[in-house]
């Protein structure tokens, strides 16, 4: 019985050795398939992406989240800031892309001016902005000058509903009330999110209210709303968005640079995943739901990336 029993322990040995010898490589440290390089190539495909929390900016920036990595298999960040430390964080590396940078007005100046040679400017990714200050269309004013007039300062509170300090539109808000001669006009600061809810519960009881918006937004899909008319261009013309990455990405991640930089849609496309999300979708399943339906496009993007 011992005898048996020993020879069942020498073949349980064996087969072990065996299975283990299969399991290695030539060198028998690393597992098959496995030769370490994987593991760099999976740590080197990996990127951080910067925005800001507006909602054009949060259904540009899941998009292209998902697409790197449904599609090209990198693993995405997502660092949520404010304007200004986006464009920091591009130029100082510390996050490697934007798809955020609103140009040539909102970030222009303050922004994009004094970091330009710090970062690569891969251009247009979606075209035809605008910002401005916006009232629902049943509101009979038209201009922003309509706004110095007593009663219509009473009837607002002489109060301008705006969203996050530090972003471009709201530094246009503030120049919009000097310029205009608003004195008793004050600029509230809020969020992107508070704003549209303020927004929404003015609509829907017919009441006043005056707000920085810009286009692409879902909001305007959802409510008859206006700009008022900026004969000064304090919130100038017509915008585009641009790509922005740091310098050097082109040579550290040539699949990613060249998927960017070909990255390209339109206020339609992007309204779409608005609509999506603000109708209770995740992010990240509205982003999915127009990469399934828009296949097309999303093969244009990455056409040509090995």
């Amino acid at each position: 019985m011992k005898k048996k029993i020993n020879i069942l322990l020498m073949a349980f040995i064996a087969i072990t050795l065996v299975l283990a010898g299969c399991s290695t490589n030539g060198n028998g440290n690393e597992p098959a398939g496995n030769n370490g390089n994987a593991t760099e190539a999976n740590k080197d495909k990996e990127l951080t992406l910067a925005y800001v929390a507006w909602d054009s900016e949060i259904a540009s920036t899941n998009v292209v989240k998902e697409v790197l990595e449904s599609k090209l298999n990198y693993k995405v960040e997502m660092l949520q800031v404010d304007a200004g430390p986006m464009y920091i964080g591009i130029a100082d590396g510390s996050a490697d892309a934007m798809v955020a940078a609103w140009l040539p007005s909102t970030h222009g100046e303050n922004y994009y001016e004094p970091n330009k040679d710090k970062f690569e400017d891969l251009g247009v990714n979606l075209d035809g902005t605008k910002n401005g200050l916006v009232v629902p269309s049943y509101m009979d004013i038209t201009s922003i000058e309509d706004l110095a007039k007593a009663d219509v300062g009473e009837t607002l509170d002489h109060t301008i509903t705006g969203i996050e300090p530090g972003a471009g539109i709201m530094t246009q808000a503030e120049t919009a009330i000097v310029d205009y001669g608003l004195k008793d006009w004050n600029l509230l600061e809020s969020s992107s999110a508070a704003m549209v809810k303020v927004l929404q519960d003015a609509y829907a009881n017919q009441e006043p209210i005056v707000v920085t918006g810009w286009t692409p937004h879902w909001m305007f899909a959802d409510m008859d709303l206006k700009y008022l008319d900026d004969s000064k261009g304090i919130f100038g013309g017509s915008e585009q968005i641009h790509t922005l990455v740091r310098l050097g990405l082109k040579e550290d991640q040539p699949a990613a640079y060249q998927f960017l930089d070909q990255f390209e849609w339109t206020p339609a496309d992007m309204e779409m995943v608005m609509i999506d999300i603000a109708g209770g979708m995740t992010e990240q399943e509205a982003a999915q739901k127009w990469i399934a339906a828009n296949e097309a496009k999303v093969n244009e993007w990455i056409a040509g990336i090995e």
